[in-house]
């Protein structure tokens, strides 16, 4: 595990913020702590971090929006934090772009545990083996999993916030077969009971959306009672 990797803790309780900062550094990891939205904004400017703790109640911007708009903007993966913790309030949270929910107080082992699991997921800590690391192509479309680099087949980037991209990366990984739910839920999640069907169902759409808008074909196909299908063929280039 690279005990390297950089982590913003973003909270406005003060004695919480030291907790978790001192919890994660004492556990091998880089952290810096910021107290709202606009000072982890100036902190990504300085340098983007592995991951992201986000608090969500937090004076000026929220960390729901605070969310939305890394996610919309490719940034870091998120983790959020938040008193907040009912099934409608997790998921909103990982609806919005974050890609874990965790509610106050938590067992700080816990918070260890979602944190590696991201970065395993985020590629922050496990890095591709190099004869893994040929790029994906699929009906003109080319992914590089270990740049994160989705290319429409005129070239064009297209941005895909960190859910979107664990689950392009699963079909890609699976083509032609149907994937479940449950099946989506464990590679892209690690099976985590608090992950909903319907924050797959919402990442999906959004995925479909945005493949559908430049492509020629239908590229992912709703298989009623069963799950989701990517058609095209996939190759490695």
């Amino acid at each position: 595990m690279d005990l390297k990797s950089f982590i913003l803790v973003v909270d406005d309780d003060p004695e919480l913020r030291d907790l978790i900062t001192s919890f994660l550094g004492g556990h091998g990891y880089r952290v810096q702590a910021a107290e709202n939205a606009a000072q982890m904004s100036a902190a990504i400017e300085r340098e983007r971090p592995d991951l992201v703790v986000l608090d969500v109640m937090m004076p000026g911007e929220d960390g729901l929006s605070a969310a939305r708009r890394l996610a919309a903007g490719n940034g870091p993966p998120v983790i959020i934090l938040s008193a907040l913790g009912s099934d409608t309030d997790r998921i909103i949270g990982l609806e919005v772009g974050a890609d874990d929910y965790l509610a106050k107080p938590c067992n700080p082992r816990e918070l260890l545990a979602r944190v590696r699991a991201v970065l395993r997921r985020s590629g922050s800590v496990e890095p591709v083996k190099s004869e893994d690391a040929r790029p994906y192509g699929f009906a003109g479309w080319r992914l590089d999993v270990t740049r994160r680099d989705l290319r429409d087949p005129t070239g064009i980037f297209i941005n895909l916030s960190d859910g979107e991209f664990s689950l392009l990366r699963a079909f890609v990984e699976h083509p032609q077969r149907i994937l479940s739910r449950d099946q989506l839920l464990d590679l892209v999640h690690g099976g985590r009971a608090e992950v909903y069907d319907r924050a797959i169902d919402t990442q999906i759409s959004r995925l479909r959306r945005k493949l559908n808008d430049r492509a020629q074909e239908e590229m992912i196909r709703t298989i009623r009672n069963e799950g989701y299908m990517l058609l095209p063929r996939v190759s490695r280039l």
